[in-house]
């Protein structure tokens, strides 16, 4: 079961193509934010990861324009033990607490490690622009 802040099913009858949906974190500039994502199952599903990106913008450091999501569990720390629920507990936990250390995205992961309330202000300005 995905987390009451998370949910996640088919489009259609196509079983291997999902739509997420994530509420921005109360303790993040994401709050109030409604942020979709799709999820495509590979054939070799569990045995590969789902990809996962984000159709909705977002200004993150791990997240680039085209909604590609930089996170380990979905390249090489992939299991097949990891539900889609924990996919999306993951990304969650990544909106309230990013990975400048890992960035899909320099310039964001510079100006969050060097500048965190211009950061925060630009990620609110994204999210009341794209996600509301």
């Amino acid at each position: 079961d995905p987390p009451s802040s998370c949910s996640a099913g088919p489009i259609g009858d196509d079983l291997f193509h999902w739509q997420a949906t994530i509420m921005g974190p109360g303790d993040s500039p994401y709050s109030g934010g409604v942020f979709f994502l799709a999820i495509h199952f590979p054939t070799d599903y569990p045995f590969k990861p789902p990809k996962v990106n984000f159709t909705t913008r977002i200004y993150h450091p791990n997240i680039n324009s085209n909604g590609s999501i930089c996170l380990d569990i979905l390249r090489d720390q992939w299991s097949p033990a990891l539900t889609i629920s924990k996919v999306l507990l993951s990304i969650c936990s990544m909106l309230t607490d990013p990975n400048p250390d890992d960035p899909l995205v320099p310039e964001i992961a510079h100006v969050y490690k060097t500048d965190r309330s211009r950061y925060e202000a630009t990620a609110r300005e994204w999210t009341r622009k794209y996600a509301i």
